[in-house]
């Protein structure tokens, strides 16, 4: 049993993750859900398809460069 109730960055960017790639057990998803903040998720989802935009972008200049 945890001692803190806050997630930890970490837990908020891999359900973000897993939500990307559409794969999370349904305990886990119950679980999270009570712990972690809608702003967090999106927080954490705009950072993340940001950096995937980016690294889409900067692999298209390097294979048509």
């Amino acid at each position: 049993m945890e001692l803190s109730v806050r997630p930890r960055l970490v837990e908020v960017v891999k359900t973000v993750l897993a939500g990307f790639f559409g794969v999370r057990r349904r305990a886990t998803h119950d679980a999270e859900s009570a712990r972690i903040k809608p702003a967090h998720v999106i927080a954490v989802g705009l950072i993340a398809a940001a950096l995937f935009v980016m690294a889409l972008v900067g692999v298209v200049r390097l294979v048509a460069g």
